[in-house]
């Protein structure tokens, strides 16, 4: 992104700012008192150049932060689910296909279930033993999928979201997990979009009406916090 473009959503942000908040937006939903982190499409097809659904600054910003994000919730095994895409039937002229409709308006054939390279978590982030992987058919993670019982049962009030994109997947899963109840995070250096411009515009709409947008360290320091008391509440054997 060019720096005028840059300073100039920067501007336009500043104003729209002191409208929001002069009519009560831009509230705080705050963090909860137990995180899961939820990482949506940082699969190959999604953080590998030369992918249709390839994002940007995935090398230097979005997967340094999520390398760091894990290690804060490992340590403290704390709830991780890893979110991808696929779809077994990609025939466009199969009525019966998984894909829905929505391979009319994007190449979502290219994601094809038998290429599980495409589809499988970068490994620079790849899960490890103990963490979820979810497959997802449609923008949102809880859309048609088991996450929002699989985060209850484990306790979970609180959503750390980072992923691709912005516009899309992020957005709709952030929409959804707060209409669900969960305090909802939007991890500024972790999430990404193709389109110059997107990721500013999505995450400061975001922070005023669905999420509160925060950043890796702030999250890191909030693991901590929550490591500590679990840690502290732990009962002591004699």
């Amino acid at each position: 992104m060019s720096d005028q473009l840059e300073q100039a959503l920067e501007a336009a942000f500043a104003e729209a700012t002191r409208r929001y908040q002069g009519r009560g937006f831009q509230r705080r939903v705050g963090f909860g008192n137990r995180p899961a982190l939820i990482s949506v499409d940082l699969a190959n097809a999604w953080t590998r150049a030369g992918n249709a659904f390839a994002c940007e600054h995935m090398d230097d910003r979005i997967i340094p932060a999520m390398q760091a994000l894990l290690e804060g919730f490992r340590r403290y095994h704390l709830p991780v689910v890893h979110v991808t895409t696929c779809y077994e039937i990609t025939d466009r002229n199969n009525i019966n296909t998984d894909m829905g409709l929505w391979h009319k308006k994007i190449p979502v054939e290219t994601v094809n279930q038998a290429d599980s390279q495409a589809w499988a978590i970068d490994s620079r982030i790849a899960p490890i033993e103990g963490e979820l992987t979810l497959i997802k058919k449609r923008a949102s993670a809880f859309h048609g999928t088991y996450l929002g019982g699989y985060l209850r049962s484990a306790g979970v009030d609180t959503i750390l979201v980072t992923g691709v994109t912005a516009s899309a997947c992020v957005r709709e899963t952030i929409c959804d997990g707060i209409a669900d109840g969960f305090h909802t995070i939007a991890v500024k250096e972790a999430i990404g979009d193709r389109i110059p411009g997107a990721v500013l515009w999505n995450l400061f709409d975001i922070d005023a009406k669905f999420a509160d947008v925060e950043t890796v360290e702030t999250c890191l320091a909030y693991l901590d916090r929550v490591g500590r008391t679990q840690k502290a509440e732990q009962p002591v054997v004699a």
